[in-house]
């Protein structure tokens, strides 16, 4: 018995020192080719990418915010009083259909995600003066949706470490949230941080009830973030979002475990495009991605609505290629 003990005490030990912590994409400045367990310290130079092919969205979609790619189809919706979900072409952006959900509001919805049976929209935009006490998201049944007679439950929280909900100036807290995403069990959010320029993860289950959403990390990704999109099957997240400049990016995380986002590569991309206030992200193969604007107009410019194509292949294949979830 004691021999037995010894052997397995011996093997996990040869197991271990087996085992060599370092970068492991074969991309970044500093791989480390004899690495067997990623670190979450690879660093990569600095990348700017073009935009693959954009179109002109309809005028319905002005305040274009979440977006989603379901059923063959890209979905968004507005997030100022608008209580439409739009069906959008893959291939022009043009509204195929229309989806009304009625009885409820649109305070500021802000973002949308999903699971194998429901559509979630996150009604959580707090920037206006950073004291809302009625964040909450909606959960859709998808078939329901599809047959017209939409079934809508609510999912209400409030922040773990928010004590304070004196009214703020515009744009002054870092309470608000435009970014999500749904795994098996859980809604993560994205916060967007008007001081901090950082994003902090909070967790909650995603069944209908009042919870209090649970901080779990912080990351300074020096910017804005406006949009998220997971793809488990490729083990991909995607953060958009523009700098205190106003220059839109995207990072990427990948080569993670389990839900710890921040724990694998982390790479910024920056996007070459004039300024656009980036709301929305989604992809279908975690290499193409989707990305909407809506409508800015100030004294310089006036932006319509879009929609943009990007092509993130050469940043995302080798890690797919090797790394695919089975």
């Amino acid at each position: 018995m004691n021999f037995r003990f010894l052997l397995f005490c011996i093997l996990i030990s040869i197991e271990g020192i087996s085992q060599t912590l370092g970068c492991t994409d074969v991309l970044a400045k500093n791989y480390n080719s004899k690495a067997t367990i990623n670190d979450g310290n690879c660093v990569y130079k600095k990348e700017t990418i073009n935009l693959t092919r954009f179109f002109v969205l309809n005028e319905k979609l002005k305040e274009t915010s979440g977006l989603i790619h379901w059923n063959n189809r890209l979905w968004t919706h507005n997030d100022d009083t608008d209580t439409n979900l739009y069906a959008l072409d893959t291939i022009d952006g043009k509204i195929l259909e229309t989806y009304n959900l009625p009885n409820v509001t649109n305070t500021d919805w802000e973002e949308i995600s999903q699971d194998e049976n429901y559509l979630y929209i996150g009604d959580f935009g707090n920037n206006a003066s950073g004291n809302r006490t009625d964040l909450h998201i909606l959960r859709i049944e998808k078939s329901s949706l599809l047959a017209r007679n939409p079934i809508i439950d609510k999912i209400e929280f409030k922040y773990s470490n928010q004590t304070n909900f004196t009214k703020q100036f515009a744009n002054k807290t870092n309470f608000d949230c435009e970014a999500f995403v749904v795994t098996k069990d859980s809604i993560y959010l994205f916060t967007k941080e008007w001081k901090t320029k950082q994003t902090t993860i909070y967790s909650l289950p995603k069944t209908p009830g009042k919870y209090i959403a649970k901080q779990k990390e912080v990351y300074n990704i020096k910017g804005l973030i406006t949009g998220a999109t997971y793809l488990k099957a490729k083990n991909i997240l995607a953060l958009c979002g523009y700098t205190r400049n106003g220059k839109p990016f995207v990072n990427l995380f990948y080569d993670f475990k389990e839900n710890n986002f921040f724990a694998g590569n982390k790479r910024k991309i920056k996007l070459k495009t004039r300024f656009l206030q980036i709301e929305g992200i989604s992809t279908n193969d975690g290499l193409h991605y989707y990305i909407t604007n809506e409508h800015l107009k100030f004294v310089l410019a006036n932006n319509p609505q879009e929609m943009h194509v990007f092509d993130f292949s050469k940043y995302l294949n080798p890690f797919i290629d090797s790394n695919t979830i089975k």
